[in-house]
């Protein structure tokens, strides 16, 4: 039996690049499946049916099941309206995956509130919109996968402050959703996925790319480890009965691989029996909580681990490795 038969989804964003991979990855593996796409220019601009009919076409080609929706994730009626077509069409929503989004990327001294606001708008407030509907019924029927896309831009992308902010707070969206959520069946969890979209091609690299090569980022990329659909495999388990047990975790797809990020935590503190003078803070804080004080991690985190020394891998098949931070805590 396939892994996701009878289960039922909904995926934003799902006309192009990493939703569509994902879309058609659930119905491959047996889900039926609403693909959103408002199929607006990547600033958020226009529409279009397009994009969301043809992964519908080729879902339908290949022996599934899909429904096309052309809504804004950024309109909260509009947002409802897709969940309700999953369960008017299907009876219940098991999978919701959030992946619709848009750049304007600025520096922050030179965006503009309009920027700011149109990606808070369709990142973060769509997130929202579409998991504040899904977990209405997920919460009466006692089950459900909801897995977020955030991005490693979140950790401090400097010219994107729009978009680190919008991916950040899907950050703390999904753990409260986590939270809130677990007594009645319902996972949430995030991924910060990598690939080479439109996104990418928008880049200043990625116009260095075509220039050299006369191709966008995006179409080298197909089976290569930059390819979007990279990130379908880890969002089809984490949809799947098997992953009942995962639930408030941010995870990172990068090439041919997943990583788990580590859970916010203290790893140093000063503590006093009264309150602490300024003046005393400003001695005592250089040698305590500001002794080698690290910068954000940036955008190329994920990319350390290509660098750890290959004694700390362990081999679990042919092609398949796994490692373990060796400051983890038990």
């Amino acid at each position: 039996m396939a892994m996701l038969a009878g289960k039922t989804a909904l995926v934003t964003g799902a006309g192009r690049g990493i939703g569509r991979g994902i879309a058609i990855a659930l119905a491959r593996a047996g889900a039926r499946v609403v693909v959103n796409d408002l199929g607006a220019s990547l600033s958020g601009e226009g529409a279009a049916a397009g994009p969301a009919a043809r992964v519908v076409n080729e879902i339908v080609r290949a022996g599934g099941i899909a429904a096309a929706n052309y809504g804004s994730v950024a309109d909260f009626a509009q947002a409802t309206a897709m969940v309700e077509q999953v369960v008017g069409a299907w009876g219940r929503v098991d999978i919701l995956v959030n992946v619709a989004g848009i750049l304007r990327d600025r520096m922050i001294f030179n965006m503009a509130e309009a920027e700011w606001d149109a990606v808070i708008a369709v990142h973060l407030n769509g997130t929202f919109n579409c998991t504040r509907a899904a977990s209405i019924a997920m919460r009466q029927q006692a089950g459900g996968r909801i897995i977020n896309m955030s991005s490693v831009s979140a950790l401090g992308a400097p010219g994107q402050p729009n978009y680190a902010a919008a991916k950040a707070g899907i950050l703390g969206l999904t753990w409260s959703t986590a939270n809130a959520l677990a007594k009645y069946g319902v996972t949430t969890n995030a991924i910060m996925p990598s690939g080479a979209t439109r996104m990418i091609d928008s880049t200043p690299r990625g116009r260095e790319v075509f220039e050299r090569t006369g191709k966008w980022p995006s179409e080298l990329a197909a089976g290569t480890e930059r390819d979007p659909d990279n990130v379908a495999p880890l969002v089809v388990y984490l949809a799947s009965d098997a992953a009942a047990g995962v639930n408030g975790q941010v995870f990172h797809s990068y090439g041919y691989g997943y990583a788990l990020l580590a859970q916010p935590q203290a790893v140093r503190a000063i503590r006093a029996d009264g309150r602490w003078d300024p003046e005393e803070l400003a001695r005592i804080f250089p040698e305590t909580l500001g002794a080698n004080l690290k910068s954000p991690p940036g955008t190329a985190f994920g990319t350390t681990l290509d660098g750890r020394p290959a004694g700390e891998w362990k081999d679990l098949a042919p092609g398949r490795r796994a490692w373990q931070s060796p400051w983890e805590e038990p």
